[in-house]
């Protein structure tokens, strides 16, 4: 056994990254689709999901970094870049690498017109995020005086939707009224519907669709089934195999014992390759088709699973090398979301740096 057999596995397939991407577009046919590939393509690798996403036929990109665009840039030489987090650099330094602000205050604004040459950007609002983007007192000024954007060349007018994935909320509709009343006001392109507010339909579309953690294979639309493909598989080696006694506690604290002689196996998973101490007592890993819970606290670098009600099926019984499932056909990133009380995009975004990485 050599010692990378030892490490877990998490498979990257980019096919079906771009798959999704093809998928989201056909919502809406006529509508560029972007691609948001952020935080390290969401956990996947920058460089491999821009080309593969850029394969697809994606042009336009957007990040939260600065530093993050600089990266794309070096693979994605053609494309569109944009920065969410807004003028966080110089605006020479965005114009020297050809990368877009997303301005997101009447003093941003400002600054980018002070550019000896117009160069593009996108304009975020508030319509109900309270986050980035220019609050109602601004809004109303630049649709009172749109001379403000006199000479600058504004690639689109942007906001956030809150609650996409309710399509119930009613702030969908109103974020919606306020992007119309806004945007009409000052005749310019529009980028609003994120991943599940693809699904909300054509109201919704405008000018540009910008997805995110859909493309990954996330489900934008949670009360239905998911429309997108799996596109990561993670495949842990079992380390130990113990044959405990009854009364025996396991892991830190000993917040598990043993109610019966119990087959335990130890797996290098912890919270540092981004397995929450959330899933302790609580998560699943799989052997073919049948659950293996785990039992005790999820530790750095360890975790141990119960092996006990196994039965062997189409294969044997697990033994030490073998490797069981945590993302892959048995479990998507929503469902272990759910045993950790928290979403998809943070099972994704905290996958970490000790996995061995392969990219189909």
């Amino acid at each position: 056994m050599t010692t990378a057999s030892l490490r877990s596995v998490l498979t990257i397939d980019t096919q079906a990254l771009g798959e999704n991407w093809r998928r989201l577009q056909a919502q809406a046919p006529q509508v560029p689709c972007a691609a948001v590939v952020k935080a390290d393509g969401y956990g996947l690798g920058l460089a491999p999901v821009g080309q593969a996403l850029w394969r697809a036929g994606a042009r336009a990109f957007y990040v939260a970094h600065f530093e993050e665009a600089l990266s794309l840039r070096a693979v994605l030489p053609e494309a569109h870049i944009t920065v969410l987090n807004g003028l966080v650099a110089e605006a020479r330094a965005f114009v020297e690498a050809d990368l877009r602000p997303v301005l997101s205050s009447l003093a941003q604004i400002e600054s980018w017109s002070r550019l000896d040459q117009p160069a593009p950007a996108n304009i975020q609002i508030d319509t109900g995020m309270a986050r980035l983007g220019l609050d109602d007192s601004e809004q109303a000024r630049l649709a009172k005086t749109p001379s403000l954007l006199q000479g600058l060349d504004i690639a689109f007018i942007m906001s956030h939707l809150a609650s996409a994935e309710e399509p119930g909320n009613p702030s969908n509709a109103a974020q919606l009224a306020q992007m119309r009343s806004f945007a009409s006001t000052l005749g310019l392109p529009v980028s609003f519907a994120n991943s599940s507010g693809i699904f909300l339909g054509a109201n919704y579309h405008f000018d540009q669709l910008r997805p995110g953690v859909a493309l990954y294979g996330a489900n934008p639309t949670p009360e239905l089934a998911n429309p997108m493909k799996s596109v990561v598989r993670l495949d842990c080696p079992i380390l130990q195999i113990r044959e405990l006694p009854a009364g025996r506690g396991v892991g830190y604290n000993a917040t598990w014992s043993s109610m019966r002689p119990s087959r335990i196996a130890t797996i290098p998973l912890g919270y540092a390759d981004g397995f929450s101490r959330q899933h302790s007592n609580a998560a699943s890993l799989y052997w073919g088709q049948q659950a293996v819970p785990v039992v005790g606290r999820v530790s750095m670098d360890l975790v141990t699973v119960d092996l006990t009600d196994l039965k062997p099926q189409d294969e044997p019984l697990p033994q030490v090398g073998d490797r069981l499932e945590l993302l892959g056909p048995q479990q998507s990133v929503d469902l272990l979301a759910q045993t950790a009380h928290t979403i998809g995009y943070e099972i994704l975004t905290s996958l970490g740096a000790r996995y061995e990485r392969r990219y189909l």
